[in-house]
């Protein structure tokens, strides 16, 4: 067995050195024991590795070198041997590198993302925090990193703090920047660390004053910042009201009726209008051109929800103008249903398109998309309270009922919805536009109108 000592957890150059002897000698990497700083040595290691004088020279590609050194940041035991397993094949078949399909090279990219995220985590949930010492001010920061990649994150503070006297300080080592040079010390411990500072106070505030209910995701927002990281934090001490709060928040938005005045609905519903104009849920709010809230009486009894806005829609922002719309509101009067006198939405606000050309085709949302959108959906019910909801198509099936739903099974029958309301299923217009032959086109338009009249039938019992 062959013995390697490196200097740290993160000595790339130290696992460098003793991989190109390694490989030059032609050592298999199960031949070989990794041990880090002043550890005992290993029984079974019996010889040291040194760079034999003739030793061929090769080369291996960037990209390799790149995921080494984030690699070596990794707290993986085993990390050194993979790296000089993968280094071994790629001598005989460097486009190995490429090929992601291969276990060893998937497992190594794996390590090498988890080290980034972790780069990333220290660099957006480290804060300092405010204290002294006998030159003065000096910020102090604790940080708990779950792999070795504090060295390799000292040049980005002290870019970006370059300014200021700061120490951050972890449980394997500590940086500290004077504003001229930076020196390490040993790790430390959380009670190391001051608790707070009178800043925190104004930032508490401040956080607090812009957390926007409307755009939160708690679990989009626990996947980018674990809660492990929320106690080095000092707004995350209010993150726990503000999500219970959220849905009072929300309420209390649309819940602008005044008992004094007899209630005022329709500011309540601009309201709620207004705060979806900035919805950022779903990545639908990027390629579209605005949001395409409902419209009609606040008070209506019937409740239309189609799938999503198309291109005129998604340019007009209104619901149903364009050619499904047309088929809408012909199939609406000869219902006997005066449109003027219902409400008409979408179960996704957003256009989702394909671009092709400069044409921009209808894409189905997705499931995730819909669950994003459908608080908007609930809150609109709930403020124009609609005795019957009739929901266009899968999309808005799945947005009231909060599952998928088969056309064919639910169509033309009420359905009892969560809040105690009736619901009506049937097709989308749109449908109707995709038939080509004409007789099933008109049977199929004669069934929609049937379904409509007698949806609108049930508000007449």
């Amino acid at each position: 067995m062959r013995i390697v000592a490196l200097t740290a957890p993160d000595d790339f150059d130290g696992w460098r050195d003793a991989a190109r002897a390694l490989v030059a000698a032609r050592v298999p990497a199960g031949e070989v024991v990794w041990q880090v700083g002043d550890v005992p040595a290993d029984l079974f290691g019996d010889e040291a590795v040194d760079l034999p004088p003739d030793a061929p020279a090769f080369a291996v590609s960037r990209r390799f070198v790149d995921l080494a050194r984030s690699v070596v940041m990794h707290a993986d035991p085993e990390r050194f041997a993979l790296l000089h397993a993968m280094l071994l094949r790629l001598i005989e078949q460097p486009g190995r590198i490429e090929d992601m399909a291969d276990p060893l090279r998937r497992r190594l990219e794996d390590i090498a993302k988890a080290v980034r995220r972790d780069i990333h985590k220290m660099r957006a949930f480290l804060r300092f925090r405010e204290a002294s010492d006998e030159q003065g001010e000096r910020f102090v920061a604790w940080f708990e990193p779950e792999h070795h990649i504090v060295r390799h994150n000292a040049r980005f503070f002290v870019d970006r703090f370059n300014a200021m006297r700061w120490s951050i300080l972890t449980p394997e080592l500590s940086l500290h920047w004077d504003g001229d040079t930076l020196r390490e010390g040993p790790g430390a411990s959380r009670a190391d660390a001051p608790e707070g500072d009178p800043t925190e106070a104004v930032w508490k505030t401040y956080y607090a004053s812009i957390f926007n209910p409307a755009r939160l995701k708690v679990g989009a927002m626990l996947k980018e910042m674990p809660r492990k990281y929320w106690k080095n934090m000092p707004e995350t001490a209010l993150v726990g009201e503000l999500i219970a709060g959220a849905r009072a928040r929300e309420v209390a938005m649309i819940d602008t009726v005044k008992p004094a005045t007899g209630g005022n609905s329709e500011a309540a519903w601009a309201a709620l209008r207004e705060e979806a104009m900035g919805c950022t849920r779903c990545p639908l709010h990027r390629p579209a051109t605005q949001t395409v809230f409902g419209e009609g009486p606040v008070d209506a009894a019937l409740m239309f929800v189609g799938e999503q806005p198309g291109d005129q829609e998604d340019l007009a922002g209104r619901p149903f103008v364009g050619p499904a719309g047309q088929v809408f509101d012909a199939a609406l009067a000869e219902a006997g249903i005066d449109r003027a006198g219902v409400y008409v939405t979408n179960a996704v606000k957003h256009f989702k398109f394909e671009q092709r050309g400069k044409r921009r085709i209808h894409a189905k949302p997705g499931v995730g998309e819909i669950d994003a959108c459908r608080w908007w959906v609930e809150q609109e019910r709930l403020l124009v309270r609609p005795r019957l909801t009739v929901a266009l198509g899968a999309t808005a099936a799945r947005s009231l009922t909060g599952r998928t739903v088969t056309i064919g099974k639910e169509r033309g029958r009420p359905i009892a919805l969560a809040d105690g309301t009736q619901g009506w299923i049937t097709v989308h217009p749109s449908f109707l536009l995709r038939i080509t032959d004409a007789a099933q086109a008109e049977d199929e338009r004669a069934r929609f109108v049937e379904d409509l009249r007698n949806a609108h039938a049930l508000l007449q019992d």
